[in-house]
């Protein structure tokens, strides 16, 4: 212990009288720094708000706690980069996809038997409206019209005959009933016997019957007449059924019967197509049909390429019971016949004009139950709106269900969801 106190005290002794005046003048700078520490720490853990209104504007206002939570909220906002767009109108169009059709076409067939006489006419041909396409061989039809006007000449004389019998049976009836009248009446003065008033009713009665006979015989006369008619009508009929006439001006779609070739009835002649003017048929879905009316212009891009403008002629009242979807039919020149039956065809269908926002494709998102919409800067907030496009073109995409000017989120849209604060930058929409 003698020894310890004895090695301080040779230590102080050996220190210099500079290096203790600079320890002791230290002692309170570092009482001051270590005080400042804690000032300042005390400030930014309980005091932060105070601390950052006042380095904000000079002077520390009371926060309330709504402003704590709107700055919260500042401080959370996620950035994103939006755009400003107004509703404008533009000319709405219905689009269908289907097919050309020809605007007839039918399969001649014959009417009756026989053979071809005719030579045929190759498919691809133009005919004209009741140009003969096949002959039959007459065989025995001439000689059956031939019987068949001799017996309704036959007919037709014994007429004048029955008519002249039913005229005499007239007269004689009404002789009868004069000669009955007078004896009725000298039959009432005591002139005449009840006899000849007898004999004279007896003698009316006959002529009655007569007449009646005449009457029959006429009749008979005259359905031999209709019944001899109508055997040379069928007679003629069968001789102009030989020659197997086209419908309508068109195209053949299939070789002509051969000739040689025998034919029963029902058999096929030839198939005769009409492709002026031409028929864009499509089916509308059942969400546009109210936009589509008979009338309305219309155009169509075929597989080729070629494009067709022409007018829709009808829009069907009943739906296919499988897609629920609606025929419609455009009529369009095709003076050329250049545009084909059966050919795949774009249709677009002009309708009223309708509100919309020209929107980039890219803007376009899903929200969580799968509808297709966009997300709008509201309030601060983003909120989700559904749209349905109408358009897609290369400037963008027109949409509607917006109102007539929106905030749309164009950049970050898919980073936040309904009631997520933002903070927005605007750019500028393309013109």
């Amino acid at each position: 212990m003698c020894s310890t106190v004895s090695y301080l005290t040779l230590q102080r002794a050996r220190t210099p009288p500079s290096r203790a005046l600079q320890e002791r003048a230290m002692k309170p700078f570092s009482i001051l720094t270590a005080l400042l520490v804690v000032a300042a720490l005390y400030l930014l853990v309980f005091e932060r708000e105070a601390v950052v209104a006042f380095a904000r504007d000079g002077a520390p206002p009371e926060a309330t706690a709504d402003e704590a939570v709107l700055q919260d909220a500042a401080a959370a906002a996620v950035p994103v980069v939006a755009m400003r767009s107004q509703a404008q109108s533009i000319d709405s169009a219905v689009l269908v996809r289907g097919r050309t059709e020809a605007a007839r076409q039918v399969d001649v067939r014959a009417e009756t038997s026989g053979k071809i006489t005719s030579e045929p006419l190759r498919k691809g041909a133009f005919v004209d409206e009741g140009e003969v396409l096949c002959r039959l061989d007459p065989g025995t039809r001439e000689v059956a019209l031939a019987e068949a006007a001799a017996r309704l000449t036959e007919a037709r004389a014994t007429r004048p005959e029955a008519e002249a019998r039913l005229a005499e049976a007239e007269a004689r009836l009404r002789e009868a009933e004069i000669n009955q009248n007078a004896a009725s009446k000298l039959s009432e003065g005591g002139f005449a016997s009840q006899t000849r008033v007898a004999s004279s009713e007896a003698a009316v009665e006959s002529a009655r019957a007569a007449v009646q006979s005449a009457k029959s015989g006429l009749q008979s006369v005259s359905a031999q007449v209709q019944s001899a008619e109508a055997a040379v009508a069928a007679a003629e009929t069968e001789l102009e059924r030989l020659a197997i006439h086209a419908p309508f001006a068109g195209l053949l779609e299939s070789d002509t019967a051969e000739l040689g070739e025998l034919m029963q009835p029902g058999g096929l002649c030839a198939t005769v197509i009409r492709l002026d003017p031409i028929k864009l048929v499509g089916f509308v879905p059942e969400t546009e049909v109210d936009r589509v009316e008979v009338g309305a212009r219309a155009q169509a891009r075929l597989a080729s390429g070629r494009e067709v403008a022409g007018t829709v002629t009808f829009l069907s009242r009943s739906a296919d019971p499988d897609t629920r979807t609606f025929r419609v039919e455009v009529e369009a020149e095709n003076a050329a016949l250049s545009i084909r039956d059966g050919q795949t065809a774009e249709i677009v269908i002009q309708a009223d004009g309708r509100s919309a926002h020209l929107l980039p494709q890219s803007a376009l998102t899903l929200n969580d139950e799968g509808d297709l919409g966009v997300r709008l800067v509201r309030d601060g907030v983003a909120r989700f709106a559904p749209v349905s496009i109408l358009r897609d073109t290369t400037r963008g995409a027109w949409v509607a269900g917006l109102e007539d000017a929106v905030s749309v989120i164009v950049v970050g849209q898919e980073f936040v969801t309904d009631g997520v604060p933002v903070q927005a930058s605007f750019r500028e929409a393309r013109p």
